[in-house]
């Protein structure tokens, strides 16, 4: 079987399994797995969103969390003022806040691609290890900004008392909000193939590849990265809204760098450059954690051993496993 029939394959078998979930989980009384898996989607968004970066545009952001975390504070700020019938802007316009996932959802994309775009326009004049440190301290500092927001809980986080709204659906059950963030996964990862296989992906995986051959062309490489730093930061700042409703809390933990790299991790154990590999990342750095967390709060000392062996032994990661060479290639 081809590396292309089989990766057709997987994804028809895992689309298949993905949406099954909640009625087989719900026959054998197992309710659990779909607010677990519901985490696995969110988390995959927010590591194909990272993907984009490391492995097509070759952009190491150690600060991918901060566009995460004001995803979630969007929905939670937004939440707060409408609960608390305050305003959200009151100059030059007034602006309430809102519980309407409509609105929230699309904002917090909208807004995380605005931070990116001031970040990335700073950070991409830079290479090496100086953007990957200037990505990190921009993070650590919306970090210690939000933090510093008292009115929004400052340290402890801010709580909501219950889901963004959506009229006709009910995102209380976890089964429908689970089938949301299934969809805006398939959604973003077909807005993402498509992207990478374009002439705009042609150019960005160029510049990574080769970028003097590019810039001999006459083409400005910067404006196509910092669009793509742009989109990676919505896609990023939905996983973050999501996130949010979910547990119905945000908190500064949310931008830490460490939440950065546990997202690298996830695509770099899934598959570098494959989009769907960091899904299979998300699912087995989640799950791994779900289970060894029952016997031991050490449990990253099991997964520095197991990545270990997929760098060293697995040709794209998990996805290179599973269907041979990666999508890219």
């Amino acid at each position: 079987m081809t590396t292309q029939k089989r990766s057709v394959l997987a994804l028809a078998v895992g689309t298949l399994f993905l949406f099954a979930l909640p009625p087989v989980a719900q026959f054998f009384d197992q309710i659990y797995l779909v607010s677990l898996i519901s985490r696995v989607l969110i988390y995959a968004l927010a590591a194909v969103s990272l993907d984009l970066l490391l492995g097509y545009g070759g952009l190491i952001s150690l600060g991918h969390a901060a566009y995460v975390g004001i995803g979630a504070y969007v929905v939670g700020v937004c939440f707060f003022h409408a609960s608390e019938m305050e305003p959200l802007i009151q100059w030059p316009v007034e602006i309430a806040g809102s519980e309407n996932a409509l609105i929230v959802l699309p904002l917090a994309a909208l807004v995380s691609a605005l931070f990116a775009l001031v970040f990335g326009a700073m950070s991409l004049r830079t290479k090496g290890m100086h953007f990957i440190m200037i990505t990190l301290a921009f993070a650590q500092m919306l970090y210690y900004l939000f933090v510093s927001l008292e009115k929004y809980g400052g340290s402890d986080g801010l709580s909501l008392y219950s889901r963004s709204t959506i009229p006709g659906f009910d995102l209380g059950s976890d089964v429908e909000f689970y089938y949301l963030c299934l969809t805006l996964l398939c959604l973003f990862l077909i807005f993402a193939e498509r992207l990478v296989r374009s002439r705009f992906g042609l150019i960005v995986r160029g510049a990574k590849d080769n970028p003097r051959r590019i810039q001999a062309l006459g083409i400005h490489t910067f404006r196509y990265q910092l669009v793509l730093f742009m989109i990676a930061g919505a896609g990023a700042g939905l996983a973050g809204a999501l996130l949010a409703n979910q547990t119905e809390y945000v908190s500064p933990g949310l931008l830490h760098w460490t939440l950065s790299g546990e997202l690298m991790v996830m695509v770099i154990l899934g598959g570098l450059g494959t989009l769907y590999g960091p899904v299979l990342g998300a699912a087995a750095f989640l799950l791994m954690e779900e289970n060894l967390a029952m016997y031991t709060e050490h449990w990253m000392v099991y997964m520095g051993p197991f990545l270990l062996l997929v760098v060293l032994f697995a040709r794209n990661g998990l996805w290179g496993l599973l269907v041979g060479k990666g999508d890219h290639e």
